[in-house]
């Protein structure tokens, strides 16, 4: 009870900039109808994202591939965990490409849950499900959101080797926060993966995202952004980090949109070619507005 309460006065404390209507019920029937009745996933979904209502009234979604269920921890990600995975569905792919399909999109953004369980950790379902997508969908671009394979060249390069319209990895948080924040995952080796795709092919761009609200200072989000920029990472989104219930971390700041208007322009400055900072970004918000 305690820890309820606890949750429902930090909701109350939100900021008025953070709350938003989710959108009218016919606009978020139309995808929701569509990914029930193949049984995929959606990040709009599965992480509860705030902009779920605008994309869904312009018909765009962010695709979960491989389950809704992580083989990671992180403390901050509303996403299942904490048990088996499903198994892959073979059926996927095409279900994928058939919603894509049925939605008319131009541009779609694939990501996935972490697969350890996986041989080669899930980097071929991406490149399988890419596949399919173009076969039925030609004109569509296709940006892709990857975990970090552990870092391992191989996975990362047969899906550059597809090449996505973007590459996007999130390196979530500063340096000094990645422990408690992404259990299981590594500074330094999301900086590898956006390095090995620049090594592979320079020409994919390269995307990565900061969540903001941990108790990171402006310098160590401004060392982050220099330190992504050494890997030639291209575009960056920065947004806010807002609670999904009281089991996750606590919001420590919530930063106001003259602080994110700042940070995006000294990002401008730093040489990234598309930026997007505000309390409400998402990796994946407006995303084909840079194809």
């Amino acid at each position: 009870m305690k820890a309820e309460r606890n949750n429902k006065s930090e909701i109350a404390a939100m900021p008025t900039w953070l709350r938003r209507p989710i959108g009218k019920a016919s606009e978020l029937s139309t995808v929701q109808r569509i990914i029930k009745q193949r049984q995929i996933h959606t990040i709009c979904e599965e992480g509860r994202c705030p902009n779920r209502g605008e994309c869904y009234a312009q018909k765009t979604a962010t695709f979960l591939l491989m389950g809704s269920t992580c083989t990671r921890s992180c403390a901050f990600c509303q996403v299942d965990k904490g048990h088996a995975p499903m198994p892959l569905d073979p059926e996927e792919p095409k279900k994928v490409a058939e919603a894509v399909q049925m939605l008319g999109l131009r541009y779609v953004v694939l990501t996935s849950v972490a697969r350890d369980d996986l041989s080669d950790q899930g980097a071929g379902w991406f490149v399988k499900t890419m596949e399919v997508i173009r076969q039925l969908n030609p004109e569509t671009q296709i940006e892709v959101l990857t975990p970090d394979f552990y870092g391992e060249r191989q996975r990362i390069a047969a899906i550059a080797n597809a090449k996505p319209a973007c590459y996007n990895h999130n390196i979530e948080t500063v340096r000094r926060l990645t422990g408690p924040v992404r259990r299981g995952a590594k500074y330094d080796r999301s900086l590898l993966v956006l390095q090995i795709v620049k090594e592979i092919d320079p020409t994919i761009p390269t995307k990565s995202g900061l969540m903001l609200g941990h108790g990171e200072t402006v310098e160590e989000v401004i060392e982050t952004m220099a330190d992504l920029r050494k890997v030639k990472c291209d575009r960056l989104t920065i947004g806010q980090y807002m609670r999904p219930s009281s089991e996750h971390l606590p919001v420590q700041k919530y930063w106001t949109p003259a602080e994110f208007d700042k940070l995006g322009a000294i990002a401008k400055e730093m040489g990234f070619s598309h930026v997007r900072s505000g309390p409400l970004v998402r990796s994946s918000y407006h995303a084909g507005e840079e194809g």
